[in-house]
Order: structure tokens, then sequence, then C-alpha cells
């Protein structure tokens, strides 16, 4: 091979390899600044996620919303922000104040044993019952199972007094009514879920669409009020004609306590 072949053959090899490099720098470059673009927009999607938090973090609740709401008074109710619930019959004379917590366990004893018998009496007019709800529990335990259950009765009240009675009746009753501690009754499936027990309620729309905008949540927190003004420091509590009833937890017993108060 001649000295002149011998160095085209170098020059022509230093060529091919220069372009090679070229061509792998190229490529580096070209990954870099995929990884670059990649990174940024991870960190522009990271940057995206948390201020959605955060926004949605200073978001008010439903229950701040519900606050500053108007106020939607359910049907069959009176006085200031339709707050005065009484069911029974005009000519009955004498009037049971009956303040419960829908978390409340011990309400949820108290109407599993006297329930009935304070609906008989009603029936037969021997006094109406005036219905003062409470919410103190989701203070106490989180949550908001008391104010949601308030509002849903609200919504049940707006559909008949027996439908509000016969709702109640399902939430305290030992099937259906979850421990204190347990928010079960801050979710409106299950409301509802426990509405189907009741035929005035099951498959009713208006109800359902009640429960589930929370057209009530505001009532339910002027009910509360109620409760917190009233001076009672625990749920169940009874009083008539103005004066504290004693919470007994039979028929018999809770009879003979209502017959003293009526009688004096």
């Amino acid at each position: 091979m001649s000295s002149r072949n011998s160095q085209a053959n170098k020059a022509a090899a230093r060529e091919r390899l220069r372009a090679e490099r070229e061509k792998q720098a190229k490529k580096a470059k070209a990954r870099r600044q995929v990884l670059v673009a990649g990174a940024v927009v991870a960190v522009l999607a990271l940057a995206g996620g948390v201020g959605y938090l955060v926004v949605q973090a200073n978001q008010p609740s439903e229950w701040e919303k519900a606050a500053d709401a108007t106020l939607v008074a359910p049907k069959n109710t009176t006085g200031d922000n339709g707050t005065t619930v009484v069911i029974g019959k005009a000519e009955a004379k004498k009037t049971l104040e009956v303040y419960e917590d829908s978390r409340c366990p011990v309400c949820s004893q108290f109407e599993q044993a006297v329930g009935p018998q304070i609906k008989k009496d009603v029936d037969a007019g021997k006094y109406k019952i005036q219905y003062i709800g409470a919410t103190f529990l989701d203070k106490g335990f989180g949550g908001t199972g008391a104010k949601n259950a308030l509002s849903a009765l609200g919504a049940a009240l707006n559909v008949s007094p027996e439908a509000f009675l016969e709702y109640k009746t399902a939430l305290y009753s030992k099937e259906n009514h979850p421990e204190e501690r347990d928010d079960k009754f801050g979710k409106d499936d299950y409301l509802l879920k426990i509405a189907d027990q009741v035929p005035a309620l099951k498959g009713n729309a208006e109800f359902k669409k009640a429960v589930e905008d929370g057209t009530y949540n505001r009532w339910a927190i002027e009910m509360s009020k109620v409760f917190d003004k009233s001076g009672m420091t625990g749920t169940p509590s009874l009083k008539m004609g103005g004066k504290k009833i004693e919470v007994k937890m039979t028929p018999g017993e809770f009879t003979a306590e209502v017959d003293k108060a009526i009688a004096g």
C-alpha cells in the first residue's frame, strides 16, 4: 500500500470517528433536553398539585358554608327560623319537650324503651311533643353525624310529621344506631338507607335530594342553637310546663313521671 493511500485511509478513519463523536454528542444533548423538560413538567405538575391541595384545604367545609347559607325551614314548623317543632293533636293542653342528640346512645335506648309509649300518648291527645335537636356530640367526638342526621330529620319533617317521627324511630333503632364515636350519620348514603325503612320516604325523590343537597343544613344549625340556649346540659332531657322531668327507661316509670307533671 502506498503512503498516499495509507494517509488517505487514516484521514477517512479520523473523519468517521469525528462524525460518530458528533452524532453521539447530539444524542446526548437531546437526552439531556428531554430529561430537563421532563423535570420541568414534573415540577410544574407538583407545584400545580400542591397549589390545588392548598386551595382545596382553604375552601370552607359543607357546614361552614351552611352557616352562611339562606335558611330553608321545613314545612310543619313555626317560630323563629322554623325551629319550633310541635307534633300532636291541637286540643292537647300539655306539651312534652324532648331534647335529643341523634348520635346519643342513651337517646337511642330511651327511644327504644319509651318511644312507643310517647307515640301512644300523643295519638291519644294526652299531650303534644316539642322536639329540640342537639348536635353537641359532633363537637365532643368530631364529625358531622349529629348535624347531618338533624338536617335529614328536617327533610323528613318537610314530608310530614308522621314521616319525621317514623324516621326518628328508625334512626334510634338498635339495628341502625351507631356507637357515638362512629360518625355513620355523617354519610348521606347511610341516612338514605335507613330512610328506606319509612314508607313515606322510600323512593321519595324530593326527600333524597334534600338530604344530598343539604337543604336543611342551615336549619339544623339554627335548631342546635335552640338547644344550646335551653339550659339543658345533656340528652335525653325532658321538660313540661317549664319544669324538668326525670328521664325514666321503662314505660311505666315514664308514665308516672309525666302524669305527675300533667297534674302539677
